[in-house]
């Protein structure tokens, strides 16, 4: 996982590597100030020494100025090191996705591919960021201190070695427990923008059903998940500010009641008030340390899901992949299906069984069946969307698993039952056909269609830009099917596919339809007479 991850800092490695550095340099000028301090009190204040206080003062604020300067720095090269990482992990997994089989598709569901690219990412990036910064300067910061107050006196010194082991192995345990309700809580994310998907996309259906109480009902038992998980997580992490405090104010007695104690029985000879001070200063810097780290620790307990997560689509391979030596160029379009079976999952039941299909290039075949019987099973196989589980299927007398996967899917029109219109312009959806379709060819097809001329959000600007609204919201039923028939038109293939419901054809075809989808249209609606 950490490797997988790691791999996507790339371009962002050299702030990555600084961040830490400027955080060191920051906690060395911080920790030199209670020292330069002790120096003004003993040596300045005590004694009435102007000169003293002058220059040390002088030194406390060049090494603050510097502290601040650092400071900033870090902060700065952390930001962009953890929103790079951020950017570089979505990139990656949408790349990734873009190469996923059906099957592949078929194990994440939609809703939790967005929450991995929204909120995991997020949660990583947060975490990216507190590891750079507050992961170092906190550790960083309790050793120089640790250091600094052993150089003063040991005794006291080891209160704070044995406050830290301690509050270590208590932080340890409550990261331990929460870790699993905030993995389960991740996933219940899923199910809850699932909901809120399908909601969505669906809410005319939703509406003319009167469906809203059960769907309310539905997100509200998916928030309630959710809730529930974080909330026991967020208990065990509760106690984590009480232990912290609780050690801060041990510490702070301990080391006042002692060093008190020193200061009187030494004549403040071999411990001084200002060493006194100092250390109290070094157990708060030691102290705020703790918190941070686990602050840091919190952020990580919730990242770790998420970091699991992203991981699993970033190392996910697709199983459809090209051969040794894949072939570049389909010859013809005639199709044959050998002795093929197919199946969704290894060990579930076969959606085909032993299927014989010859098909010479040029014909045009009409499968026809009930809900349920495959015929969509069967035409996903031609472009390899899936691969058969026994026998196999053939374009142009070759193997589709031996053909380039871009070449063999450019020779494959795909027109399937579900409508597709993605955000922007009709023509910017026309030319996912053919990137190179001319305003001319679209206006042919368009014409062909006639698309454009009803309503006006679909008038044509300059005959070829048709101004859509979001993801064909706002256009209707029949002119989606036209255009997404005309998008498979735009360009020419060798196979063309297409997919229709028999329940979603209307009684009256338009006469624009293709010769060949007419001709199907008319032996599914005696097929249609005839279950009537």
């Amino acid at each position: 996982m950490l490797k997988t991850l790691g791999r996507e800092t790339k371009g962002f490695r050299l702030v990555s590597v600084l961040t830490p550095i400027f955080m060191i340099a920051e906690v060395i000028m911080e920790m030199i100030i209670p020292k330069l301090m002790a120096s003004i009190i003993d040596n300045g204040v005590t004694p009435g020494n102007m000169q003293v206080i002058y220059t040390v003062g002088a030194q406390m604020v060049v090494a603050a100025l510097f502290g601040l300067l650092f400071g900033i720095l870090g902060a700065v090269a952390g930001s962009h090191a953890a929103t790079g990482f951020a950017r570089n992990l979505r990139r990656g997994m949408f790349r990734n996705i873009q190469t996923f089989s059906f099957a592949n598709i078929d194990k994440y569901s939609t809703a939790g591919l967005v929450t991995r690219m929204t909120t995991d990412v997020t949660n990583i990036q947060n975490a990216y960021q507190m590891m750079l910064r507050m992961s170092v300067r906190a550790p960083a910061s309790m050793i120089v201190a640790l250091i600094m107050s052993y150089t003063i006196n040991r005794r006291l010194a080891n209160i704070y070695l044995i406050a830290v082991i301690l509050l270590g192995c208590a932080l340890a345990f409550i990261m331990s427990r929460a870790t699993k309700y905030f993995g389960e809580a991740f996933r219940k994310y899923d199910d809850l923008n699932e909901s809120v998907q399908e909601n969505v996309s669906a809410i005319r259906v939703v509406k003319a059903y009167v469906r809203e109480k059960f769907e309310g009902e539905k997100f509200r038992k998916a928030s309630e998940n959710v809730r529930n998980l974080l909330m026991r997580a967020e208990l065990i992490l509760a106690w984590n500010a009480p232990l912290m405090q609780l050690t801060v104010y041990s510490c702070i007695l301990l080391i006042s009641w002692i060093g008190a104690q020193l200061i009187v029985s030494s004549g403040a000879t071999t411990f001084t008030t200002g060493d006194l001070m100092s250390m109290l200063s070094y157990c708060m810097n030691i102290l705020m340390s703790l918190m941070m780290l686990s602050m840091v620790f919190v952020m990580i307990t919730m990242s770790a899901a998420s970091a699991k997560r992203v991981a699993e689509v970033l190392d996910e391979q697709s199983d459809l992949t090209n051969g040794e030596d894949p072939v570049m160029e389909v010859r013809d379009g005639s199709v044959k299906f050998d002795h093929v079976s197919f199946a969704y999952k290894k060990d579930g039941e076969k959606a085909l069984e032993d299927i014989d299909l010859d098909i010479k290039s040029g014909e045009t075949i009409g499968i026809i069946g009930g809900t349920g019987s495959a015929k969509s099973s069967l035409v996903q196989l031609l472009p390899r969307l899936y691969d058969v589980t026994e026998g196999s299927v053939s374009i142009g007398g070759v193997d589709v698993r031996r053909y380039d996967l871009d070449t063999l899917r450019n020779n494959v029109a795909m027109v399937l039952q579900k409508n597709e219109l993605f955000s922007g312009t009709i023509a910017e959806n026309l030319r996912w056909g053919n990137p190179d379709a001319t305003d001319a060819e679209m206006r042919q097809f368009l014409k062909k269609y006639k698309i454009g001329t009803e309503r006006r959000c679909h008038v044509i600007d300059d005959q070829s830009n048709i101004a859509m609204v979001e993801a064909g919201l706002g256009i209707s039923i029949m002119p989606q099917m036209l255009l997404r028939d005309c998008k498979a038109a735009v360009k020419v293939y060798p196979i063309e596919p297409e997919e229709y419901r028999v329940v979603g054809l209307a009684v009256q075809r338009p006469a624009s339809m293709a010769p060949a989808v007419e001709q199907m249209f008319h032996h599914i609606v005696e097929y249609c007479k005839d279950l009537d």
